[in-house]
């Protein structure tokens, strides 16, 4: 380049005000909808939002069991976040840890009878309150946009390669 050829300028388009708004609006009425829902599973079954995905993957998967690094890629966390929280459902016998059959350096994450019946023991109050929370609040029309909305992020995260493709499981 020489010193008479101006610089090529690199745009970077900023959200405007508008769409902050809405932006801001939606994580944080996401955050109040998160913590009233991990409130309301906590205070009807004493079980975190933590145990209950856990919990509803083992409930589904074959033989309720799951190796762990499935369980960590199924519900989304590092498997360090994973191992600390099934040290805590074990104690409390949710779960239990067994040496995987087919390969002796992985575990199995196996459902217990204790934490089959305080998952089914919370099913119910916990999509009560989805209910009452979230489908209550919005009209079918509302409910089918949400639900377009959720997909086109999901594609768009999955797309960049930032989230898994496959839709949350509900409850």
């Amino acid at each position: 380049m020489t010193h008479d050829t101006p610089r090529p300028r690199r745009t970077r388009r900023l959200p405007t005000t508008e769409e902050l708004r809405i932006w801001r609006d939606f994580i944080e009425t996401a955050e109040v909808l998160r913590s009233a829902l991990t409130a309301r599973l906590q205070s009807e079954s004493s079980l975190s939002s933590g145990d209950y995905a856990v919990l509803l993957a083992l409930s589904e998967a074959d033989g309720h069991r799951m190796r762990s690094s499935e369980l960590a890629a199924h519900i989304d966390w590092e498997r360090s976040r994973l191992s600390h929280h099934l040290g805590r459902m074990e104690r409390r016998d949710l779960i239990r840890r067994e040496e995987c059959a087919a390969d002796s350096r992985g575990a199995e994450i196996v459902l217990t009878a204790t934490g089959l019946r305080s998952f089914r023991q919370s099913t119910v109050p916990h999509l009560r309150a989805i209910r009452e929370l979230f489908v209550d609040a919005l009209s079918h029309d509302q409910l089918v946009a949400a639900g377009d909305l959720a997909a086109t992020l999901r594609a768009h995260l999955a797309a960049s390669g930032r989230q898994r493709p496959a839709p949350a499981k509900t409850g």
